[in-house]
């Protein structure tokens, strides 16, 4: 990524929210059962690998609206910065190039090498 791109600040703050909305709802997911709705456990070893799950008991009225609010607002901030005007104002073989800097606009820059 040799250029630096002037990202407008509507467009860094909803990328920002975006990473934060994906990551809310990993984490809630991960926290969940595996089945929204109640089911028996099983266990599988015909396949190629062994899958087992213990019973599950669902999720609860608040759980299912919980993800849906993050995956609804995962979705409209995927649609704002995917449609954002700023891409316009970038030739369309350097948008790939872009996109990469717009997602990891937020990070850090790596520490260079220590003079030594």
């Amino acid at each position: 990524m040799a250029e630096t791109y002037d990202f407008p600040s509507d467009l860094l703050a909803g990328q920002e929210e975006l990473h934060q909305v994906r990551a809310e709802l990993s984490a809630l997911l991960k926290r969940l059962p595996w089945s929204v709705e109640p089911l028996d456990g099983f266990s599988d070893d015909h396949g190629w690998r062994k899958v087992e799950r213990p019973a599950s008991p669902g999720w609860t009225e608040d759980e299912q609206a919980e993800v849906e609010k993050l995956r609804q607002r995962e979705h409209e901030l995927a649609v704002f910065v995917t449609t954002h005007r700023f891409w316009a104002e970038v030739a369309t073989a350097e948008r790939v190039d872009a996109r990469m800097g717009l997602k990891h606009a937020q990070e850090e820059p790596p520490a260079g090498p220590e003079a030594g």
